[in-house]
């Protein structure tokens, strides 16, 4: 049992690095041509009009670590009902966190769009539009949650690789129409990552639809189970809020004071840094699923 775990571990943790390597390769190359073709200020612009959006999801990245481990847990201990009604309130709950997170980047987000951000007057029109396209991703983003979750308490990251390299081509593919359309890059940009998100998040929706039946959902909200995770996701919330407000705020107060061509220089600072923090992340992300089901199932040793 050891001995199979181990090797599931490694080869997880393989297929985790092959699709860093790859995003990391890609992700480099991109970033240089993505801002030749928009300009400093609209990469700048870009970059920081999606902080505004992520600033909001917080509550989204605790509720994100309680259902992944409520799922890897429930699933050690192979209890099929207790699964599906687990995944079917997490559904519940992140489409309830993607309501409140509309309802505040239409209202509080605009407002600090239009009021301190410095964007030029000429591209404050694109602004809008990239604003809006980063909701919608954003949105996306939130309600895969538990989608994604289940792939990885399931230990298919060959899967979660594939699906990852896919989207990078395509994001890649978009690097190279900016050079060939005359339409307005930021907002052009802005509508193929949507675009591309959405491709993505349907990949995975109907992969797991297809694949686990704990995925038919029940449009039912288990309040003794939605308490339960809410206290375990209030554990990590306050983390999860100072690490938005260090990385997406400082962006933001960025902007207030300097404008969009410090941003732009931040966004590849930050892609650098994420790609070079991820090397510790792969290894934790495949370790991480083996450690909750060996606890949840009495397998201590």
């Amino acid at each position: 049992m050891i001995n199979s775990n181990s090797k599931r571990i490694a080869k997880n943790t393989i297929m985790l690095y092959f699709r860093m390597i790859f995003t990391m390769i890609v992700s480099l190359y991109t970033s240089r041509v993505v801002l030749n073709a928009l300009g400093v200020n609209d990469f700048g612009t870009y970059n920081v009009v999606g902080g505004i959006v992520i600033m909001f999801t917080f509550l989204n990245s605790a509720m994100a670590s309680t259902t992944q481990r409520f799922l890897t847990f429930e699933l050690g201990k192979g209890s099929g009902d207790q699964l599906r009604k687990i995944f079917s309130t997490s559904i519940i709950v992140h489409g309830l966190i993607a309501l409140i997170i509309l309802l505040l980047s239409e209202t509080v987000g605009l407002w600090f769009l239009n009021t301190y951000m410095k964007i030029p007057p000429d591209r404050l029109y694109a602004a809008h539009w990239a604003y809006q396209f980063s909701v919608l991703s954003t949105l996306l983003m939130i309600l895969s949650v538990p989608y994604n979750a289940i792939i990885m308490a399931h230990e298919r990251m060959n899967v979660f690789a594939y699906i990852t390299i896919i989207s990078t081509i395509l994001k890649l593919i978009i690097v190279f129409m900016l050079a060939y359309f005359n339409f307005d890059k930021l907002i052009f940009y802005s509508i193929l990552l949507f675009a591309v998100a959405l491709i993505t998040q349907a990949i995975y929706m109907i992969y797991c639809i297809r694949t686990f039946k704990e995925t038919k959902i029940i449009w039912a909200l288990n309040k003794n189970l939605f308490k339960e995770m809410s206290v375990f996701a209030g554990w990590s919330l306050f983390g999860n809020l100072a690490y938005v407000a260090f990385t997406q705020g400082l962006n933001l107060l960025l902007n207030v004071f300097f404008g969009s061509v410090v941003n732009a220089a931040r966004g590849i600072a930050v892609q650098i840094q994420g790609t070079i923090s991820s090397f510790a992340g792969n290894f934790q992300g495949a370790l991480n699923p083996q450690i909750t089901k060996s606890y949840s199932a009495g397998d201590y040793k």
